[in-house]
C-alpha cells in the first residue's frame, strides 16, 4: 500500500536536494513536514510540496479518507540527476568558461506503518 511522487525538471543541482532528502528518509510524515518547515534550504519547499502530492496520491488510490497523516512514513526519496543546461560565460584572453545548470528529478514513496492503529 505505497504511492509515489514524482518532480522533474526542478531548477537546483541533485547535490544541494540530497542534503535535505537525508534528513527526511524513513521518517514519519508529519515531522517531516514539520522538520522541512524548519529548513532553510530551497530544496526543502520542493520536497514539501512532493510530500503533500505523494499523500494525496495515496489518499486518491486507496480510498481511504479516515487514515490520519500520523500512520505514514517516508518510504524512500530519490534524487536522481536531470538534464543540465550548459551555457558560456565570457574569460580572460577571448577564452570562454562553461557555466552548467544542473536540473534533478526527485521520486518519493509514501507508505503506511505496517501496523495499525486499533
Amino acid at each position: 500500500m505505497e504511492a509515489i511522487a514524482k518532480l522533474k525538471k526542478v531548477p537546483i543541482s541533485p547535490r544541494k536536494v540530497r542534503l535535505v532528502a537525508d534528513m527526511i528518509r524513513k521518517k514519519n510524515i508529519v515531522y517531516a513536514l514539520n522538520l522541512l518547515d524548519q529548513t532553510s534550504k530551497k530544496g526543502a519547499q520542493y520536497l514539501s510540496k512532493l510530500i503533500k502530492s505523494a499523500i494525496a496520491n495515496w489518499h486518491y488510490k486507496h480510498d481511504t479518507a479516515a487514515l490520519e497523516k500520523d500512520d505514514m512514513y517516508i518510504e524512500a526519496v530519490k534524487v536522481d540527476p536531470g538534464s543540465v543546461l550548459k551555457r558560456v560565460n565570457p574569460a580572460a584572453q577571448g577564452r570562454a568558461n562553461r557555466i552548467r545548470k544542473r536540473t534533478s528529478h526527485i521520486t518519493i514513496t509514501v507508505n503506511v506503518n505496517s501496523y495499525q492503529k486499533k
